[in-house]
């Protein structure tokens, strides 16, 4: 067979060529725009406002990545840092866009959209009437959230139901505990991380430490409760995982940039680190949750129980511009310790249980498995 070598020189020429190709097609593509926008401007039946053509362009170009990517106006941006702080006026649920649709990820427990029955994957087709369909995530948040007392209803589709409900709601001022905790009476530790906020591992290290207190002693055992966590900080996951195993890799972080990827390790040598533990999940586990039981179960430290979860597993990053505007950009995926992303995809539980609508089946089999453990002195896996 005859071989062919291209020079390295030659190579580094197309490479130069393919830069310089994409750089000339950037160029075009921006001068086309400038001349829409005159267009626009100059013939449109009504008078337009050039800053909002521009916004609206942004927007646009952004919703075609995905519907985590969006332009931050500085009301937006302001808004961002608001919903960060623990507390807001609202309806209480976390939301995004699958298939043009607004969607569910979960509801915040203890508030107006949990009380009213809203379900992670549950579809909003209309808010006050006004249809979802092509509505931004922002766009939906502005109009859910708002001042104690005041109303919005809302369009519900629900999967297995053949039509949609309407339901009411009246925001309240949403604060979001991250960790709640109790001792169950046979000894076993309950832990329900509801979002990663800045202090959630500490949190979670008081929670242990206090339960061990009311105990009198070690634990039996310890139930991670994932369920309907939208996620939060990255950083407050893997300390999380942390406290739980003693080596290995935890989470990788991977993007199309050098300084955009990160491999996080266990480093910590906690006193909680034998403890038998078993992580509940369901569909409105997210991101930085996904993150947690998927770690747990690669290392083979836990057993993972429940129903799939949400199957979010990218990063975004709040970038600010210079007039107090900003960008929320998906600049990375997870990747968990096996290499597997959980983007679109989700955690695979290793125990599949279903809840009843009166019953927690997922708790009462979590304690079931802990008891177990104990009986055959072992640490349920993976």
């Amino acid at each position: 067979m005859k071989r062919f070598y291209i020079p390295i020189f030659s190579l580094l020429l197309f490479a130069s060529g393919v830069a310089v190709l994409a750089e000339e097609a950037t160029y075009k593509g921006l001068s086309d725009f400038t001349k829409v926008l005159d267009i626009i401007e100059r013939n449109y039946v009504e008078e337009v406002n050039p800053d909002e053509l521009t916004v609206g362009a942004i927007e646009g170009m952004l919703k075609t990545l995905d519907p985590y990517s969006v332009y931050l106006t500085p009301e937006r941006y302001n808004e961002i840092e608001i919903g960060t702080s623990g507390e807001f006026g609202g309806v209480g649920m976390e939301v995004t866009v699958e298939n043009d649709v607004l969607t569910v990820i979960t509801p915040i427990e203890d508030t107006p959209a949990a009380k009213a029955g809203i379900k992670p994957k549950d579809q909003i087709i209309a808010i006050d009437g006004k249809p979802t369909r092509g509505m931004a995530v922002h766009e939906a948040v502005k109009i859910l959230r708002g001042p104690k007392g005041s109303s919005v209803k809302i369009t519900v589709q629900s999967e297995g139901k053949s039509s949609p409900r309407e339901i009411t709601l009246v925001r309240e001022i949403i604060r979001v505990e991250s960790v709640k905790s109790k001792l169950l009476n046979n000894g076993i530790g309950y832990i329900r991380l509801s979002q990663f906020q800045e202090k959630t591992s500490q949190e979670l290290r008081d929670s242990l430490t206090q339960l061990e207190s009311q105990n009198g002693g070690r634990l039996k055992g310890v139930v991670l409760d994932l369920r309907n966590n939208p996620g939060g900080l990255l950083t407050q996951a893997v300390e999380v995982v942390d406290e739980f195993i003693d080596q290995g890799l935890i989470v990788s972080v991977k993007g199309r940039a050098e300084t955009q990827s990160t491999d996080y390790y266990a480093t910590k040598k906690g006193k909680f680190q034998d403890y038998p533990l078993v992580v509940i999940v369901n569909k409105g586990s997210a991101s930085a949750s996904e993150v947690v039981a998927e770690a747990l179960q690669d290392s083979k430290r836990a057993s993972i129980l429940g129903t799939k979860t949400f199957g979010k597993g990218s990063v975004q990053t709040i970038i600010r511009l210079d007039d107090g505007a900003g960008l929320k950009l998906t600049t990375a995926k997870f990747y968990a310790p096996s290499g597997r992303s959980i983007n679109e995809v989700g955690v695979i539980p290793d125990i599949v249980v279903e809840n009843t609508e009166n019953k927690d089946l997922q708790l009462e089999r979590a304690v079931e498995l802990l008891g177990a453990s104990q009986a055959e002195n072992t640490i349920p896996k993976g």
